[in-house]
């Protein structure tokens, strides 16, 4: 394919603390019996939601910052709340608070913005109620959600999807409800629960894609530093990939194997990704990414690899752009009911810019070339959606504008400063 004009990338970055772990830390941390200091932890919008509807409900959280304590209280200590729950766009807040007031026996109304409001619920709605609280929702099946908790009992879920946001907040229920929970995913999904679970004395049984909780446990406290995101380093991982110069090295990345299905992909793309200083840091798999330029080929990713880099799937939507061949994903329907519907978002600005891109009715196809891609991109106000096509902007010869570059605050607000500081 021909060569564009020379993007050049340098520099050490790390890029913020993992949102996942973020939002968990927070929930744990305040139901804890005991003291903990949390660091490193990503201030942006959906974990300050989690945090202002966890005080809320009761709990001792400080304001947040670079480090900070945390003292706990037991479930019990916690109350309901009459003011509506805002957790913003953030469904991990929704879902497991939702799981955290059933547990603690507590009546909560959850309520978010437009995007979050038209997410579905059900999913989470369904086990809880299984589980003997009652979960009501608006009509569609979204927000407002009100969780008034009864007495909970055992459960065994199937989840018809891969959804860690469902499986902890079962796992959540079932802890402070002091019951037991297992549930099969058809897929594993994150499992950063699990581990933080594991990390503080709570018992869990885990094979393949199952996970069992037995009833009757506590969570003890537990410092925490939380690693850096891999789903925002990966925007940095690609720009590398794509450009013609580069020595760039980003520091503390989560490589949880959960999170790491996006940096499979690139290396069967034909990416050369060095993972340096790999060490074990609370419960999770802490390392260096060191990508280099290279030149990348499509590929072909099914539902089984999915779960895996389902927030990274725009992103590689727009490498795929600079790919030789047809890069085809399927079996990511699920990305019809995040902050967009990601696919039709997607294929759409990839199609106005100039790209050779097709809507699957659960995916997408695009066709690698080399020429310029210029115009505006609506982002819906879908924060993976404006870094995608930011790193696609970020390459010589392409003039792309992004309509909403303030909605990265969601996960990433130094994203378009930390974008700048190292292009050279």
């Amino acid at each position: 394919m021909a060569a564009l004009r020379r993007t050049k990338v340098t520099g050490t970055i790390r890029v913020p603390g993992d949102k996942s772990i973020s939002h968990r830390a927070l929930i744990l941390s305040a139901l804890a019996r005991g003291k903990s200091r949390i660091s490193h932890l990503l201030d942006s919008a959906d974990v300050r939601a989690t945090a202002q509807a966890l005080r809320a409900l009761g709990a001792g959280l400080p304001p947040l910052s670079d480090e900070f304590l945390v003292t706990g209280k037991p479930a019990r200590e916690l109350r309901s709340s009459d003011k509506h729950l805002d957790c913003g766009n953030s469904g991990t807040t929704a879902r497991l608070l939702a799981g955290v007031a059933a547990g603690a026996g507590l009546r909560a109304t959850f309520v978010g913005d437009p995007s979050l409001s038209r997410r579905p619920m059900r999913r989470v709605a369904e086990p809880l109620r299984a589980m003997g609280a009652d979960v009501q929702l608006a009509p569609h099946g979204g927000l407002p959600m009100v969780v008034s908790a009864g007495a909970l009992r055992d459960i065994e879920w199937e989840s018809p999807v891969a959804s860690a946001q469902v499986k902890s907040a079962i796992l959540l229920a079932a802890l402070l409800g002091g019951v037991r929970a297992h549930i099969a995913e058809p897929h594993l999904s994150r499992d950063h629960t699990e581990r933080m679970f594991a990390d503080r004395g709570v018992e869990l049984h885990r094979s393949g894609t199952t996970v069992e909780l037995p009833a009757g446990q506590v969570i003890r406290p537990v410092d925490v530093r939380v690693p850096a995101d891999p789903s925002s380093a990966a925007f940095f991982v690609a720009l590398t990939l794509l450009a013609d110069d580069a020595e760039l090295s980003l520091s503390d990345v989560c490589l949880n194997e959960t999170r790491t299905g996006f940096l499979s992909a690139l290396r069967r793309m034909g990416g050369d990704i060095e993972i340096a200083d790999r060490r074990e840091e609370g419960g999770e798999t802490i390392g260096s990414l060191i990508p280099r330029p290279s030149s990348l080929r499509a590929i072909q990713v099914d539902g089984a690899d999915v779960p895996g880099m389902i927030d990274e799937l725009p992103l590689l939507a727009c490498v795929a752009t600079r790919a030789k061949g047809d890069t085809v994903v399927r079996g990511a329907s699920e990305l019809r009911v995040k902050e967009s519907d990601r696919i039709a978002t997607l294929v759409r600005n990839l199609q106005k810019l100039g790209a050779d891109a097709e809507e699957l009715p659960d995916g997408f196809r695009v066709v690698g070339a080399s020429k310029p891609l210029r115009g505006r991109v609506e982002t819906r106000g879908d924060h993976r959606i404006a870094m995608a096509f930011g790193i696609l902007g970020a390459l010589a010869g392409n003039a792309i504008e992004v309509d909403d570059p303030d909605c990265v605050a969601v996960s990433y607000p130094n994203f378009w400063s930390d974008l700048a500081s190292v292009q050279q």
